[in-house]
Order: structure tokens, then sequence, then C-alpha cells
């Protein structure tokens, strides 16, 4: 078959036509990066993935690095999300790094702590780095940042219950109010909470969220009568975008537990909580509209889902289009995370399952769809410990406005 001149140059047009809109289809756009840290062959490790933008799915999106130390067990950014620290147990520190455009890490520097990191956060205002570490009589300390360095520690708070200071705490976890005025710290007592172990104070209540206000210089002021019961083992704590609310998960009661907060940022159960959640909860996230509460839990290698009523704070479980209110998640989801970019996906890393399991959030109902070929391995780490996602590309990233 013979074509003349201009049927050539219209089916070479339309092949190139072609070409290029499959091109286009297949082309991947990073979002997010996903990093997530844990235990090397010898030292902590930060293994560095990219999100595509439409599918959520992950991929290698960068060198893995060295955490600065031992262990590593939490991670927090900066606002700007210029910054990354990661605290290091095994080697009581923390290790500061920048973050480039693309999502390479940089050290830039490290602090030694005199007890053990269990957790640490940043404020909003990107001021101060608070972290939670040692065990007994945990404490809290505020690190001034400037520009993302950190500076020599200053208020200190030791944490205690009135009338049972010689009981051993536990620390588990810490979050800063969004608006820069409050912190939060769970703990449990293990002396009143210790399974297979002796029990010496049988009238400690077993778990407590501490509440401090934040003060000028760093000043951590304890809320009256704080701290509050917080169930039986409280493992992880997160505040609503608007200021509101603060949530607990009890790992040993299987619940969540909701808080108001008050004047003086004490803190008020929600009339009609405790809410169930899956077995030992051991994480949670809020999405970024706050709409939406996201609960990891490490016994049932699954992820509950909640909507927040906005006007009373009340989770209530998002039944998902299959008729479960669970998504199912590798082995041990110890650490989840909301990408901030679109707010449109999940992750959980796995500690057991030595992987990310990755999961598409529909923003109308908050029902959960698994991602592209999760979960997705973590090569280099062996029990991943920790989770954090910084955007990438210009664009607006998600929020409410109290």
């Amino acid at each position: 078959m013979k074509f003349s001149k201009l049927s050539q140059l219209f089916l070479v047009s339309a092949i190139g036509l072609l070409v290029a809109t499959l091109l286009t289809a297949c082309q991947i756009v990073t979002i997010d990066y996903v990093y997530v840290a844990g235990s090397g062959s010898s030292s902590g490790m930060i293994q560095t993935y990219a999100a595509d933008s439409e599918s959520g799915a992950l991929r290698a999106g960068g060198a893995t690095v060295a955490s600065g130390g031992v262990n590593p067990v939490s991670m927090a950014l900066t606002s700007d999300y210029a910054n990354l620290y990661v605290a290091n147990a095994g080697s009581n520190s923390v290790t500061h790094f920048t973050v480039a455009l693309h999502g390479g890490l940089t050290v830039k520097d490290t602090v030694t702590l005199a007890a053990t990191p269990v957790a640490i956060a940043v404020n909003a205002a990107n001021t101060y780095l608070y972290v939670v570490s040692g065990s007994g009589t945990p404490t809290l300390t505020a690190y001034p940042l400037s520009s993302g360095t950190i500076g020599t520690a200053g208020a200190a708070q030791p944490l205690s219950v009135s009338g049972h200071t010689d009981d051993t705490l536990i620390a588990t976890g810490l979050t800063v109010l969004g608006d820069n005025n409050a912190v939060f710290v769970t703990a449990y007592d293990q002396s009143a909470y210790n399974p297979g172990g002796t029990v010496t104070d049988t009238t400690a209540n077993p778990g407590w969220v501490f509440s401090f206000a934040t003060g000028s210089g760093g000043a951590l002021t304890a809320a009256v009568n704080s701290p509050y019961q917080a169930g039986v083992k409280p493992t992880a704590v997160a505040s609503d975008p608007t200021f509101r609310f603060v949530y607990v998960t009890d790992f040993a009661s299987n619940q969540l537990i909701g808080y108001s907060v008050q004047s003086g940022h004490a803190l008020k159960f929600l009339l009609n909580g405790p809410f169930k959640t899956g077995n030992e909860p051991s994480s949670l996230a809020i999405d970024p509209r706050g709409k939406y509460i996201y609960v990891a839990n490490e016994l049932d290698s699954s992820i509950t889902a909640y909507s927040i009523d906005s006007a009373t704070g009340t989770p209530t479980t998002v039944v998902n289009t299959t008729g479960s209110s669970t998504n199912s998640t590798d082995t041990s989801p110890d650490s989840l995370i909301i990408e901030p970019a679109l707010g449109r996906f999940v992750y959980t890393a796995n500690s057991l399952g030595n992987s990310v399991s990755g999961f598409r959030l529909n923003p109308d109902t908050g029902t959960l769809t698994i991602t592209q070929a999760t979960p997705y391995p973590t090569t280099s780490l062996v029990k991943p410990t920790a989770i954090v996602s910084v955007p990438h590309g210009n664009h607006s990233t998600q929020s409410v406005t109290p």
C-alpha cells in the first residue's frame, strides 16, 4: 500500500502525538519525599522514597544515609520542611539534617543527651525542639533553634505524678500544639502497669498525659491538675490543627482517648469517649484538614479510620466501601503519617514487615484504599521505627484555619 506525502505526514504526526500522550501518561511526578528511619547493619539509617502524585506509590528517592547515631526512634521536621531531626536512642543523641529541594539530607549538627531519647517534636514557629528522654523520672527539655541549628538545652521539666514520685514512669509520645503555646507528653507508670512483672503500686493510675504551657525563653509551666489520666498504656499523642482537641492511643486497652483543650491548656475528657480501636494501637495522625484521624494497630497490622466532629471533637469510625472499618498493613505498623503536600496518602512504617504500607485517602469520606504495589520494602533497614514526609514542588500544602 502506498501513501501520498500528505497521508505520510499525517500518519507520522499521529504516531508522534500518540507516543507523546503515552509518555505523558507514564510520567511520574514526585509530590513528597518520605523518610523512614530504622536500624542498619551497624548503625541507624534513613531511607528515602519519592511518592508519586497520582498513585501514591513509593520508589527509591535518593541515597540511604546514616541517622547520625544508633537505633533511631523518632523524627521531627520544621514547619518549612527545611530541617529534619532524628533521635537516636542507642547513642543518646539528636542529629540535625538540612533537607534539599531534591530531597537530599545533609548532616549539620548533633547534640548529646544525658539520657535516652524517646520522642522529639518541633513547634510550628521553628524556635524550639522538644525532647523527652530517660525513664523512671523522664525529662521534657526545650532546645532553642536558630535557622535549624540546635542550641544549648534550655528549660527542662521532670515528669512525675504527685503522690507517686518514686514510681517508674516510661515516656512514650510527644506533640506540640499548633499555636506554639503548649506541649503534651504521654507516659505510663511501670509500677502500676507491668505485665509479667511485679506491680509495686496498686493505687496509681497507669497512664498519663502531661500538659505544659510554653513561655518566653522556652519556659515550661505545668497546666492545672496535670498530668491527666490516659488509660493504661498510652503510646502516642496528637493534637488537631484547630488547637482544640488532643487524642491519645491506649495500647493496653485498645482505645483512642479524646480531650478538649481548656483554658490554660488543661485537658478535659470528651464526654462520649474513649473510642474503640484495633488491637494494640501504637501511633496516630490527624489529616491536615482536621477532618480525619488514622490509628495504626500494631497487633492487628491495620489502620482504623475516624471522622472528627468539628464541633465536639468526637471521632466516629469511618466504614470503608468494602464494608470494613480497618485497613490491612504489613506486619506491626509502629509509625504512621499523612503526607502534607496533598493530604491524600497515608503511610505506615512496619517494624516486623521491614516495609512501608501505602494508602490513598479519600478527602470526601476519609476511607482508605491501598496504593499501587504496596507494601514497599525497606531494603537498607531492619525494623523501621519512624516515618516523616516532606512536600516536593511549588504548591500549597493542605491546612485548616482554626
